[in-house]
């Protein structure tokens, strides 16, 4: 059996890019502005970063590099530490875009409000529980957005940024997401070929995203629980969702954009924690197994894990009725043999420079058709997880669940939502016994 190959980008993060390329007063409220602005001459776009960790401060690195006149502006995040370390990176790659000055450096929870108003374009990149809330909160206020994946944790984080995308489009605002691959130039060719019949009809797909844990923060010295859930919020389902919608988001919405975006039936899981234990790694599972089930009779089998020394490989394996498909490698083996020769492409560079160029022409991008749904897709994936029982996917579309307190209620001085046990660890689900929705 051949093994597959796995491609440098498909284990790219914006964290690693902005390691990598380290080493190497016009305030507009909406589209219609922007377009007479920038018929007029002044091509100046201000954007503005809400978290200020390795994501974002990618997102804006890649922004930045779209061209001189895109300028920082503005940065919040709830630690100011952050905001100081990001702005002082991003300083040093591009002195002369980066032009935040110390009053517009916010931090706490309540920064988000102070950046929108002073920018162009919104970047989202923090805990992923605040993803909706600051989109809906950006486009309300008239401005285009990026959003990193996961675009909500629960159901009802998740139809609230369906309902921002409704929003952007009837204002001719943009959206764009931070999954990527669609912006891939191998994966669009291969999915294309993929749609015209190259592997004949789709059977099954083995997806995986395979790594080790997520940074890890120790916690420091006089840190309140909260301030160090804070921290390290990676490792806590009421800010991060788990790994399910953290990770496998990437693969799922590859499965959707390959079976058309047909959304499945039903899920189970198959999860817990095994070698991942102490404080330090919160209330989160360590693996998961979730099957998938479509009307079309397609399974998609999705494997993530997140645990060190083991096995890494985060792409997809696409089995068909006349061959397979190793999307990472695009390549095709069967009645059809056929490899990409490029010439190949940064996506998450080409997704900021699509951004950017549709506030410039006025012609908005909008990617609601498949963020909101891919990540709900996922969503089922982790409550079936968590459950452990078969879920349907039209009950959890449906649901009036979330994962700790709403956004909107959330503050830094409330009772934090769990709380370690005697033995250091935090109180996990228990699958067959958990009981979500």
């Amino acid at each position: 059996m051949q093994k597959e190959n796995r491609t440098p980008e498909s284990n790219t993060t914006r964290r690693d890019f902005l390691k990598a390329s380290a080493a190497g007063s016009l305030a507009l409220s909406g589209l219609s502005l922007a377009r007479s602005a920038h018929a007029a001459g002044d091509e100046v776009i201000k954007i503005g970063m809400i978290g200020c960790g390795g994501r974002c401060s990618g997102a804006a690195a890649e922004s930045l590099k779209a061209g001189p006149f895109v300028k920082l502006v503005a940065m919040t995040d709830v630690f100011e530490d952050r905001v100081q370390s990001s702005r002082k990176r991003l300083k040093d790659m591009f002195p002369e875009q980066v032009v935040v000055a110390d009053d517009h450096c916010f931090h706490g929870l309540d920064g988000y409000k102070n950046v929108i108003e002073n920018v162009d374009v919104v970047l989202i990149a923090c805990a992923s529980k605040f993803h909706p809330m600051y989109a809906e909160a950006a486009i309300k206020a008239g401005k285009h957005v990026f959003v990193e994946k996961p675009h909500g944790i629960d159901p009802i984080g998740v139809r609230r940024v369906k309902a921002a995308a409704e929003m952007a489009e009837k204002k001719g605002l943009s959206l764009l997401s931070g999954l990527q691959s669609r912006f891939h130039k191998g994966y669009q060719e291969t999915v294309k070929r993929i749609h015209d019949g190259a592997i004949g009809d789709v059977v099954a797909m083995q997806s995986m995203f395979l790594r080790g844990p997520y940074q890890l923060e120790e916690r420091a010295q006089g840190y309140s629980e909260l301030h160090y859930q804070f921290r390290n919020w990676y490792h806590f389902c009421w800010l991060s969702g788990d790994d399910v919608i953290q990770s496998l988001v990437h693969n799922m919405d590859r499965a959707s954009w390959i079976l058309k975006e047909e959304m499945p039936k039903w899920a189970f899981g198959l999860a817990g924690r095994s070698s991942s234990f102490g404080e330090i790694y919160g209330d989160m599972f360590d693996h998961h197994t979730v099957v998938y089930e479509y009307a079309s009779g397609t399974r998609v089998y999705a494997l993530c894990r997140t645990q060190a020394g083991c096995y890494n490989n985060s792409s997809d394996i696409i089995m068909g009725t006349k061959g397979k498909c190793y999307l990472g490698n695009c390549r095709i083996e069967g009645e059809t043999n056929w490899e990409f020769k490029g010439p190949g492409n940064n996506p998450y560079d080409d997704e900021q420079k699509a951004l950017i160029e549709a506030v410039r022409t006025g012609k908005p991008i909008n990617s609601g058709h498949h963020m909101a749904n891919s990540t709900m897709v996922t969503v089922l994936g982790q409550i079936a997880s968590y459950a452990g029982s078969e879920t349907d996917f039209d009950a959890v579309a449906k649901a009036e669940f979330q994962f700790g307190p709403s956004p909107d209620a959330t503050t830094l001085q409330m009772e934090p939502p769990t709380k370690p046990e005697a033995n250091g660890n935090y109180p996990l689900p228990r699958p067959g016994i958990t009981k979500l929705i």
